[in-house]
C-alpha cells in the first residue's frame, strides 16, 4: 500500500510536466489560392513564432503567355500577406511555395 501513493504522485508529475512542455513542432504556414479570370491571388497566414517566406507561382494556359514566379515575401509571426499576379489570357494553375524558418 505504501508504493501506490508514490506511483500516483510520480505519474501525476509526469502528466503535469508533459502539459507544460514546449510543442514539438509548430503549425505550418497555410495559403489559399483563388483565380479570377486571368488574375491569380494567394492569401497566406503564418501562425508560428518564426519567420517564413512564401512565393506565388502562376502557370498560364497559352504557350505564348509567360508563366509568373513572384518574388519571395517574408511573413513574420502571426502575419498574413496577400499576393497576386496575372497572365495575359487564362490561368492553368496557381500555387505557392513556402520556405519555413528562412531569413
Amino acid at each position: 500500500m505504501a508504493r501506490t501513493p508514490a506511483v500516483l504522485v510520480l505519474t501525476a508529475l509526469a502528466v503535469a510536466a508533459t502539459a507544460y512542455a514546449a510543442p514539438a513542432a509548430y503549425a505550418d504556414t497555410g495559403c489559399r489560392t483563388q483565380t479570377y479570370g486571368s488574375l491569380g491571388i494567394a492569401v497566406c497566414h503564418n501562425p508560428d513564432p518564426r519567420l517564413d517566406h512564401v512565393q506565388l507561382h502562376i502557370e498560364c494556359r497559352r504557350w505564348w503567355d509567360p508563366d509568373v514566379d513572384g518574388r519571395p515575401v517574408a511573413i513574420g509571426p502571426a502575419g498574413t500577406v496577400t499576393m497576386g499576379d496575372r497572365c495575359w489570357k487564362e490561368i492553368q494553375k496557381v500555387w505557392v511555395t513556402i520556405k519555413q524558418g528562412g531569413r
